[in-house]
Parts: structure tokens; C-alpha cells; sequence
């Protein structure tokens, strides 16, 4: 597949125009039943704390559409001016425990890096070849394979999204915005979680948010793990490697019911986003559907993504993800 650079820019160009009106919208239908699950959250805990986690469910989805809203400050397309856009990011960034502008950079280092072997370690889930992986010692390979496994991606992951992002000079990246957004977005959260708890008290406060921020945190790993961990996912080596390529053939396109694709905010529409990361989130489907070029993305439905959390290698000689029980046998070959 070889995507024209002038071609595919044209093409994407007239999806990239924020839309004030639906971007507003998004906000309302958003936040506001936001706030509206958090409070029922909070009453509930009087009949039964059962109900409480039950209601958790559908708030950690209004989280996660909060998230994409963040997300789409972030690159600069949910508003038409960045001053709002850094604005919103950064509220959005204190309801999910997120640092907007270091993870704004990060994750821009992401789109320009994904699928580039010599250039890992940036918004990734930690992915090594066969060979690298055959080329470590017994403690190497099983702390390998403890960060590959399922339970602790799904069930350390979310905690380390929420704490782990917390401190300050984690980020060694150049042009990092260093330790500022991590202090200033700590300190929004400090003040969020005093004010609140002087009114309802501490304990209710972390009863309430951290079930559903839990839950949404562990949404975002798996989504963002399916998205681009998948059998014929795309790896180069940065002398062949293709940002377009990339972002189309190494990005998923998950089908999601229609629900599930509203709370994730189209974000399914994954190799729409990683070619033109300033189109808003409103615009992906119909980039998508008008345009034959995505059509060529690998498609993923919800029921097809638990096997891919076996997928922990990558096969450099037939160009495919594989399991760790496949190594036996590509020795052999």
C-alpha cells in the first residue's frame, strides 16, 4: 500500500475545521450527565454500596467521553481556538486524573513515532521483537512477560494511569513540559478533592470517583492496547518506515456498538485519527465513510479483541504479531 503524500493530505483536509456548535454539545452531553452520575453515585451509598458500583459503570463511560474531549484539545481540533482548547484540556485533564500538557506532548511524540521500531518508548504499550525478546536473560524475559500479561495490563495499568502520572519528573522526553503541567494539574485535584470533601467528606468523595475513574482508566488501556496490537499490525524499522502507512495499516478500526462508539467518542475510528489527528472527534465516521482509503484498514469487532491480548511479540521475519508459545517454533523455522 503506498499513500501519496499530497493525495491523502488534500483528502484529509476539509474534516480538519472544528465546529464550535458541536463541540459545545459534546461538552453538555458529556459533563453534564457526568456530574449527574457522580451525585447519584454518591446517593446511592445510602441504600447499598452494591448499586454504588453498579452506577460506577455508565459514569466510567462519561469519563472516558471526557477523556476524548481532552484528547481532542490536545491536538488542537475540539475548538477552533487553542486558547479554549487549552482551557478545556486542562479541566477535562483534572476530571480524569491526567496532566494535559505533558500528556499532550507525549502522545504527540506517538502519532509521529507509532509502528517505528527504532523509535518505541513513547505512548506505547512496551513491544519487543522475537529476537530481542530471545536475547534477554530468565529475569528479563519474565519481567517481560509479567508486564505482557492481561491482569496485570488491566489490573495494575489503570492504577498507574491514576497515580503513576501523578509524579513529577516521570517524563524524560525532550521538550517535555517537564514538571509544570504535573505540579499545576496536582494541584487542581487537591483542591477539587478538598473542596468536595468538606462538604461530603473524604471518605465518600474516594468511594465515588475512584470505582468509576478505575473503571474508565481500565477502559483506556484496553482500547488503546486493541488499537494497536493485532495480527498484521505495522512495524518498521525507521529506514522504512511511513507515517501514513502507519497510521492506517497499524492502526485498528474497531467496530463498536453504537453505544460503546458514543461513550469512546469514535475513537474506534483509529486509523482515521492517527493519519489526521486534528480532525475532531465529530468528524471521524464521515471521513471514514466517504472515503475509500480507509476502507483498507484493518477491521476489529468487539467480540475479536480478547484474543489479541495474547499477542505479545513481534515477528519481525513474517511481519505479524504472535504469542509467546508461537517462539518455539519460529526457532525452528
Amino acid at each position: 500500500m503506498t499513500l501519496e503524500t499530497g493525495n491523502w493530505r488534500a483528502l484529509v483536509a476539509r474534516y480538519q475545521r472544528s465546529d464550535v456548535r458541536r463541540a459545545v454539545t459534546q461538552m453538555i452531553n458529556t459533563l453534564g450527565p457526568l456530574v449527574v452520575s457522580l451525585h447519584l453515585m454518591y446517593r446511592s451509598m445510602a441504600w447499598s454500596y452494591w448499586l454504588t458500583l453498579a452506577l460506577a459503570i455508565p459514569t466510567a463511560g462519561f469519563l472516558v467521553r471526557t477523556f476524548i474531549i481532552m484528547h481532542d484539545c490536545g491536538h488542537g481540533s475540539f475548538f477552533p481556538s487553542q486558547r479554549y482548547n487549552n482551557f478545556v484540556g486542562y479541566v477535562t485533564g483534572l476530571l480524569t486524573f491526567t496532566p494535559y500538557s505533558e500528556w499532550r506532548h507525549e502522545h504527540a511524540i506517538h502519532h509521529a513515532s507509532a509502528g517505528d521500531l527504532d523509535r518505541r518508548g513513547h505512548g506505547d504499550i512496551e513491544t519487543l521483537t522475537v529476537e530481542e525478546y530471545l536475547a534477554l536473560g530468565r529475569w528479563g524475559r519474565l519481567k517481560y512477560r509479567l508486564y505482557r500479561h492481561p491482569l496485570v495490563m488491566l489490573g495494575l495499568g489503570p492504577a498507574y494511569l491514576m497515580v503513576g502520572q501523578r509524579i513529577p519528573g516521570r517524563n524524560k522526553s525532550s521538550g517535555s513540559p517537564k514538571n509544570s503541567s504535573v505540579w499545576a494539574t496536582n494541584l487542581g485535584i487537591a483542591v477539587v478533592i478538598t473542596a468536595l470533601a468538606m462538604v461530603i467528606g473524604l471518605q465518600s468523595v474516594l468511594w465515588v470517583y475512584l470505582p468509576a475513574g478505575y473503571l474508565a482508566a481500565g477502559a483506556g488501556v484496553y482500547l488503546f492496547y486493541v488499537q494497536h496490537q493485532f495480527d498484521e499490525a505495522y512495524w518498521e524499522h525507521h529506514s522504512k518506515w511511513n507515517y501514513a502507512e502507519a497510521a492506517v495499516m497499524g492502526s485498528s478500526y474497531l467496530k463498536l456498538p453504537k453505544v460503546l462508539q458514543w461513550f469512546t467518542g469514535n475513537i474506534g475510528l483509529h486509523h482515521v485519527h492517527h493519519l489526521a489527528p486534528r480532525i475532531p472527534n465529530y468528524h471521524l465516521q464521515r471521513a471514514h465513510d466517504e472515503n475509500a482509503l480507509f476502507q483498507a484498514a484493518p477491521v476489529i469487532t468487539l467480540s475479536q479483541t480478547f484474543r489479541l491480548l495474547r499477542l505479545t511479540l513481534w515477528d519481525e521475519q513474517h511481519k505479524r504479531l504472535v504469542r509467546f508459545c508461537d517462539v518455539p517454533a519460529l526457532q525452528q523455522s
